[in-house]
């Protein structure tokens, strides 16, 4: 039986590295946590998808009966509880660990701080609309800024659960966009000025979560960027690392 290969993420470098793989002679497990996310995958014959969110201990168990040769944690670069939980359980079951880590992104106009509630907390000492990248996670968080649902558009990916939440939360049906990226500078700029952003919200996403095309189009439209930075600590090999490696473990001749 071919060996197995488990990759964690419903993000593009997630989908992208199962994508590439496909022409391995491997059997590949891709982890997705939403409907939205199983739309997105790739689809072959060795590819099995699972929409599913699990915790530790259910990792763990389906590592120790399923027995991968390596789990690829390709996850979110803030989604830090669940790259925790994919540690620890590959941790207990002995299973080989890669981190995916995403090349971060730096600009000298941006305006940092540490966390959403801190974006928040900011965000409530100044004035102007502000326009809202930073997804659905959040929305909770960001409906406690005073005047939100008239302040803040925002944009979500165009999942039925992401848009039910924003309404859920108060925030206005002619103040929300859902869309997926890939976005470029136009278009960001585009909708920035359509809103009459004063301030861009983003998380410092790298450049496969477009945070250059953001950055860049904040200025064109004359916004100012407030960048949610994430933890600087993550320790592991790149995209182009963590391909080359399967290449070189799996691929023939």
């Amino acid at each position: 039986m071919m060996p197995l290969v488990w990759i964690f993420g419903g993000t593009s470098e997630g989908r992208c590295l199962a994508q590439a793989a496909l022409s391995l002679p491997i059997r590949l497990r891709l982890s997705v946590a939403t409907d939205y996310g199983s739309d997105l995958a790739p689809r072959g014959e060795n590819l099995e998808i699972w929409q599913r969110r699990l915790t530790a201990a259910e990792m763990t168990a389906c590592l120790q009966a399923d027995r991968p040769e390596l789990v690829i944690d390709a996850t979110h670069p803030y989604a830090t509880a669940v790259t925790e939980n994919i540690h620890a359980a590959c941790a207990a079951a002995g299973t080989p660990y890669i981190r995916l880590v995403r090349p971060s992104e730096e600009t000298d106009t941006a305006i940092t701080v540490s966390s959403m509630a801190e974006a928040v907390e900011f965000l409530s000492q100044t004035e102007g609309p502000i326009f809202l990248t930073t997804g659905s996670k959040d929305l909770d968080t960001f409906a406690t800024l005073p005047d939100y649902a008239s302040r803040i558009a925002l944009r979500i990916l165009p999942a039925l659960e992401s848009l039910e939440k924003a309404l859920r939360l108060g925030y206005e049906r002619s103040r929300i966009v859902c869309m997926q990226g890939p976005f470029t500078i136009d278009l960001n700029a585009a909708m920035f000025r359509f809103y009459e952003a004063a301030w861009v919200v983003t998380k410092e996403s790298g450049q496969r979560g477009g945070f250059e095309e953001k950055a860049a189009a904040a200025q064109k439209a004359g916004a100012h960027l407030l960048v949610v930075s994430r933890k600087d600590d993550e320790q592991g090999p790149a995209y182009d690392d963590v391909w080359r490696l399967l290449e070189e473990r799996y691929g023939q001749g």
